[in-house]
């Protein structure tokens, strides 16, 4: 498969953290495929997982918005960098909503074998999210030695 095609399947994933309709997810991610992101508690397994960690995120932000705003590709990789913003209006694991909005950033590889995302590794600004939403203070500045 090229990489344009490999690609437009990272996209199609993206694409429903925006609009929650997860109904093509077992089109485009693997039986057995693992995800792993920083913030969830235990990496996610395959369509159902991954329906159900775009299901956390939208509950968490019902207006969520994720921007791609660059995309490559070498071989059965893809790398996304993206930015997403929302409003906390919902229970995000175990956390109620602070009514406040944020934005953070964050990279993806997604690793795409036969048409499907087999492996995925999610790196984003979980502390930054953080501040955004008052949770934990701001970091300490560093003293000068």
């Amino acid at each position: 498969m090229g990489n344009e095609q490999n690609e437009q399947i990272s996209r199609a994933a993206f694409e429903m953290f925006n609009t929650g309709d997860t109904s093509a997810a077992a089109d485009i991610i693997a039986e057995g495929a693992v995800g792993h992101d920083p913030a969830l508690p235990e990496e996610t397994s395959g369509p159902e997982g991954f329906k159900q960690t775009v299901e956390g995120y939208r509950t968490a932000f019902s207006d969520l918005k994720l921007t791609v705003e660059e995309m490559f590709s070498d071989g059965d990789y893809v790398c996304t960098r993206w930015t997403s913003s929302g409003t906390h209006d919902g229970d995000m694991m175990g956390i109620p909503p602070t009514g406040k909005h944020a934005t953070v950033t964050g990279i993806s590889i997604d690793k795409i074998q036969d048409g499907k995302v087999v492996e995925s590794w999610n790196e984003w600004d979980n502390a930054g999210l953080m501040q955004q939403l008052g949770l934990v203070g701001e970091p300490a500045a560093a003293s000068a030695g």
